[in-house]
């Protein structure tokens, strides 16, 4: 025999099991999304105290302020408030993004905040703007939507307008960082119920008759482990 033999060894080879495993473990990052709107209308709409329910309503189905099924763009969930079965998630950060339509009502989004209006409801949600985890019969606040911004995006960028507003920005929230959970991840285990909370205080300001409508997109980005049956 050549070589030397560590304490307690016997020198011969592991024990191997003589059944296959039952299933596999597959680990994996993915995110989740899902979107509010905030539909403009001819009159001013109050969002004062205002309280907004988001991770409710799954693809093709309409909801959280929308008047027509919610498509991949608006949220990724195939059933409302559930972590998809079989798999545990966690979550280490949070990303919200606040932005534009095109006009009033459900219309398109992600137009530019180039209005003083636009550029007013944008800077009164981050200000005013809790997001709470809501797991049936707990609720945890998160953190002002000021401390969580989208991670990327236009910006900041200003022109001067021969428009009655004068100066005009568009702008979004897309400078602030991703809100991380440092040490401690958020654990979602499959088929649990869940959902964030979109609250504004009493000194909220309203969207004005006739503005476009306002949306907030909420990113959870997290791990996952899903179990793999194979036997």
């Amino acid at each position: 025999m050549y070589g030397t033999l560590e304490r307690g060894s016997t020198g011969l080879p592991p024990s191997v099991p003589f059944e296959q495993p039952k299933n596999l473990f597959r680990y994996g990052e993915q995110t989740l999304w899902s979107t509010q709107l905030h539909a403009g209308a001819a009159g001013a709409v109050s969002l004062a105290n205002g309280t907004f329910r988001l991770f409710t309503t799954p693809l093709g189905q309409v909801g959280q302020g929308f008047t027509n099924a919610l498509t991949i763009a608006e949220t990724s969930l195939k059933e409302g408030g559930r972590v998809p079965a079989g798999i545990a998630y966690d979550v280490f950060g949070i990303a919200c993004q606040v932005g534009r339509a095109t006009s009033t009502g459900d219309s398109a989004l992600g137009d530019a905040n180039s209005t003083a209006d636009s550029v007013r409801i944008l800077s009164e949600i981050q200000t005013n703007g809790i997001l709470t985890w809501d797991f049936t019969q707990t609720q945890v606040d998160i953190a002002p939507i000021q401390l969580i911004g989208a991670g990327g995006g236009a910006f900041g960028s200003v022109s001067i307008s021969s428009e009655p507003q004068g100066t005009i920005g568009n702008m979004n929230n897309g400078a602030g960082s991703v809100f991380l959970y440092r040490k401690h991840p958020v654990a979602l285990p499959g088929n649990s119920t869940f959902s964030i909370l979109l609250r504004y205080g009493s000194r909220m300001g309203a969207l004005a008759a006739g503005q476009d409508s306002t949306f907030v997109k909420v990113v959870l980005l997290g791990y996952y482990k899903n179990v793999i049956e194979i036997g």
